[in-house]
């Protein structure tokens, strides 16, 4: 059968078979086929920045000892030229040409040379120099067989271009799509500052149960999991919040914790249901200080690791230099409901339940009964509807309804408002924060009022958690406390439009389900 008309599957086959025969034939030779270790003196990276800017002449005044390395490396090209073959090597990160010679390797080497395919990983010890076009290289002395890559790689000028693909087989992603590497790279550089930024101010990394008792801390359907040596059942935590405040009521005033944390909920571009947080607690600080230092960080992590403050999103620019606006939620939901059919949304609208349903009906928000006569409900639901679309740029917000913020403390002079607010990128949430809630009665209350709107339905309501509220009997300091999405903030330091492109493995059906 000609590969014209052979399908995919077919050709994907018979190159496999040849692979396989390849790795035979390699084995006969005598080498092993997944040695133990390789003694490399120098990845590829480091062979690049050691004589990357070394020029041909200043080369060859160096030692051929000094030059002398063991290499090793992915093959992503071969090219066989007259009595040579030139082999371009990978570490993933970047590469570096290997020469290889018969007389320099010998007839074993040469014959091994003769079943590489593209993807096999080998070592090349030799001397590093320049070829006469310039190109930096290692003159091999000796090629070293490390392991067989038994399926092809995707063309290297198209990569994986099956988005579901690159998602399951993020490993050959990786290997073909340097976007990709860097991504993950800028990411895991995201997280080293953040680390550094907070234990820099006195801040104590902490780590607290993934799997509780109770779930706590966030407004959200948990996944249930069971202890089978307890038999008791278990939920997978949906935020570090109530032990990271424990820890505060026991006498570390600063504390943070990037954890993982998991809802049963939706999937989207900015939602999974796995995912990564930033959550840093600050005693005697209150949500102005963190608003402060949350400008501080993002703006410091944006120059540290782009260079810049204005960071690209699709066809627009994002800016991360302080100040960041600060914008009240009725504000923004009659700044944003200017063009609502029927008639703006006016500000004595949002003042009564009545005048909130007939907005919410303006603005095409359909079940009213769903928010269950809870003004807040609704004023969060009209911002989520009408304002939050149009916040690209830095975007506090501030002025939360108590009702839908049940561990927060009310402003002073306003009992029905939060002292709350949450930060909008890109038009999505990237921060949540407040004062926190530190009155051990009132407390008490809220979670009673939580599990009232549970039983009236509300699955995402919060349980009452009596040990938290024993916790605050012993005294909490006032706090001030903040989550940050550490996916969400990969995704603008990457110009990433969907959370899948920023964790390495995220969550997909299973292959054949059909669904």
């Amino acid at each position: 059968m000609s590969e014209e008309t052979q399908s995919p599957e077919q050709s994907l086959a018979e190159q496999v078979v040849n692979r396989r025969a390849a790795r035979d034939r390699i084995a006969a030779l005598g080498h092993p086929l997944h040695p133990n270790r390789f003694p490399a003196t120098h990845l590829v990276t480091d062979v690049v920045e050691r004589w990357g800017k070394t020029d041909a002449a200043s080369l060859e005044t160096e030692p051929e000892d000094v030059r002398r390395v063991a290499v090793p490396g992915r093959i992503l090209a071969i090219r066989k030229m007259g009595k040579a073959v030139f082999l371009d090597l990978s570490d993933g990160k970047t590469r570096v040409q290997a020469y290889v010679r018969k007389d320099g390797v010998g007839d074993g080497g040469w014959a091994l040379l003769e079943n590489l395919d593209l993807g096999d990983h080998v070592g090349v010890t030799g001397t590093v120099f320049r070829t006469r076009t310039g190109e930096l290289s290692v003159k091999a002395g000796g090629l070293v067989f490390l392991a067989k890559c038994l399926r092809p790689l995707p063309d290297k000028w198209h990569g994986l271009t099956d988005v579901e693909i690159k998602y399951r087989q993020r490993y050959v992603d990786l290997i073909v799509s340097e976007e990709t590497r860097r991504t993950f790279e800028v990411r895991a550089r995201v997280v080293s500052y953040l680390r550094r930024f907070f234990d820099s101010r006195g801040f104590l990394e902490v780590e607290t149960p993934m799997m509780q008792l109770i779930a706590g801390g966030a407004a959200a359907r948990p996944f249930v999991t069971h202890h089978n040596t307890l038999d008791v059942d278990l939920y997978l935590r949906i935020a570090p919040e109530l032990y990271l405040k424990r820890l505060v009521t026991g006498g570390f005033p600063k504390v943070y914790e990037i954890n993982r944390n998991f809802r049963n909920e939706g999937i989207s571009t900015s939602h999974n249901p796995e995912f990564t947080m930033l959550e840093f607690y600050t005693a005697y600080a209150d949500a102005r200080d963190q608003m402060a230092l949350t400008e501080e960080f993002l703006a410091g992590a944006a120059r540290e690791i782009l260079g810049t403050t204005q960071l690209p999103w699709g066809e627009e620019t994002i800016s991360f230099e302080a100040p960041f606006r600060r914008l009240s939620m009725k504000a923004a939901v009659v700044e944003y409901g200017r063009d609502v059919p029927g008639g703006p949304i006016r500000p004595e609208e949002l003042e009564s339940l009545d005048g909130l349903k007939a907005a919410a009906t303006r603005a095409g928000i359909e079940a009213l009964e769903r928010f269950g006569d809870v003004p807040g409900k609704l004023l969060a639901e009209l911002f989520e509807t009408l304002a939050e679309p149009h916040l690209l740029q830095p975007t506090f917000v501030v002025d939360y309804p108590a009702e839908i913020s049940p561990l927060a403390k009310t402003r002073p002079d306003d009992p029905k408002t939060a002292d709350r607010f949450e930060l909008f990128v890109g038009r999505m949430e990237l921060a949540n924060g407040f004062s926190e809630l530190n009155d051990p009665d009132e407390q008490a209350e809220k979670f009673r009022a939580q599990v009232a709107e549970r039983t009236r339905g509300d699955d995402e309501a919060m349980l009452y958690d009596e040990d938290y509220v024993e916790a605050l009997s012993y005294g909490m300091p006032p706090t001030a406390g903040e989550g940050v999405g550490i996916d969400r903030l990969a995704m603008l330091f990457t110009n990433s439009r969907s959370i899948r492109d920023v964790i390495l493995f995220p969550l997909m059906r299973p292959k054949g389900t059909g669904r």
